[in-house]
Formats: structure tokens, sequence, C-alpha cells
């Protein structure tokens, strides 16, 4: 599939985009790029406090906050937290949103992490790439979403620590230089306001863009920068070969 623009970030839960992969994203904005931003919940589940209904409300528009900050579009699939499962009708909603992004790369999950909603998406995303570029793939959508004119690149972002479900490091082909877009990285996850309350009542954990800035700092000493964000790409039998990110970030991209 030809570079036509568009770079879509497809990941959970709101939040998981800025802190995965959010410095990478604006360096794509900043050349130009139309980030396309999605996420499988809405994150009715982000609260001690407040009812499925109130948080959702509040958590989609720190989502459409963080998205305009980034002159991205945002779409959700409207799952559930904890029951993102790989099944027809999200298979198809993950379709219909890639295909509405057509999107020539993407960023998801690591197929290894620490959550089992961010393990289902990875795989609803390869499975998207690999399918929304065949007509014959039927959704629901209304009006019928054009179909991608290929195959898309495709990425899995570094989890949480950089390690999987057993505490194991997950290890990285490659990181990208942040060190210019911390900041913005930074007020992109400042967006997302009711998840340091929620972090520091279930998790114990405060300090959420430090945090987030500690874990973007150790991926950095891998390559020897500040601040980076770690990849693997998915090469299977029909997506592209080439390292595609790393040809437009240039030489800051560099292997580990």
């Amino acid at each position: 599939m030809k570079d036509n623009g568009h770079v879509l970030a497809m990941m959970a839960h709101p939040d998981d985009i800025e802190i995965l992969c959010a410095g990478t994203l604006t360096r794509l904005q900043q050349k130009g790029y139309r980030i396309h931003l999605a996420t499988m919940t809405a994150g009715d589940c982000g609260s001690v406090k407040l009812p499925p209904e109130e948080i959702v409300r509040i958590r989609l528009e720190e989502a459409q906050a963080a998205a305009r900050q980034l002159e991205a579009t945002y779409q959700c699939a409207g799952e559930k937290d904890g029951f993102i499962c790989y099944q027809v009708s999200t298979i198809r909603k993950t379709v219909e949103i890639l295909r509405r992004s057509q999107a020539f790369l993407v960023i998801t999950h690591s197929p290894q992490d620490y959550m089992i909603d961010h393990e289902i998406t990875a795989q609803l995303v390869r499975n998207a790439c690999f399918c929304a570029g065949i007509p014959n793939f039927r959704t629901e959508a209304t009006p019928a979403v054009p179909p991608l004119s290929g195959v898309p690149y495709l990425y899995y972002a570094m989890p949480v620590e950089g390690k999987d479900s057993l505490g194991r490091m997950v290890e990285m082909e490659f990181f990208v230089d942040i060190t210019g877009q911390i900041e913005t990285k930074a007020a992109l996850l400042a967006c997302h306001a009711s998840q340091r309350k929620w972090l520091r009542q279930h998790h114990g954990v405060d300090e959420y863009i430090d945090q987030m800035k500690r874990w973007s700092a150790q991926a950095g000493s891998g390559i020897g920068v500040d601040f980076a964000e770690g990849f693997r790409q998915h090469r299977g039998h029909g997506y592209p070969q080439d390292n595609g990110l790393t040809e437009l970030l240039g030489p800051e991209a560099a292997d580990d």
C-alpha cells in the first residue's frame, strides 16, 4: 500500500495511545501526515466513584481533546472495558475504522502485554490490516466504506514498562527518538485528567506524567537519547517487508 499521508493508531482504551506512541505520532504530524486515533472502548471502568455512563462521557471528551491537539480524528468502537473480544461484531467494527482512516501505516498494542484487552486489540487490528483491503470482506457500515488499496504497514508499540503478562521484557526491533516531542506527548497525556485520579485510587500510582517520562527515558537509553518509543513491525505474509516508519523518520529512528 502506497504512502497516502494517513496514519492510524488504534489501541484499547483512551490514554493508551498517548502513553505508548504519541511522540512518534507527533513527529509524523509535524512532517505533514494526517493522524487518526481510535480506541476499542471509551473507558467505562475508569473510575471507582463515577458510574459507567458518566466516566464514558468524560473520557470521550478527554480523548477528543487530545485528538484536537494533534489535529487528529478520533473514533471509538464502543466496546466495554474488560470485554474486548475477538468476535464477529468487533472484527467488523475494527475493519470499518481502518477503512475510514484509509491509513497506509498503523500502530497498535504489543501482542504480548500485561493486559488482555491490549492483546486482543492487537489481534483485531492485525486482522483488520489484512482484511480491510479485501472487497468481499463486508461490514455493516452504512453507507459501505471503501476497502483499502492494499495491506498497510503494521507496528506494535512497546508495552508499559516493556514487559509481558509474566513480567518478562519484550524485545523491541527499533526505537524512535522522541526527545524533541516529549513535552507535546506530556501535554497530550495530560488531557486524560480522569485517569490520574483512577490510577492513584485503583493502582496506588501517582505521577501520571512523570511515570510516562520514566518509561520513555528507559526506552531512550536503548539508543542513547533522552526519550524514545519502541516498536516491532509485523512482517507476516502479505504485509510490507521494508520498514516504512524508519524510512519516514530518518536516522533518528535507529535499530537497537
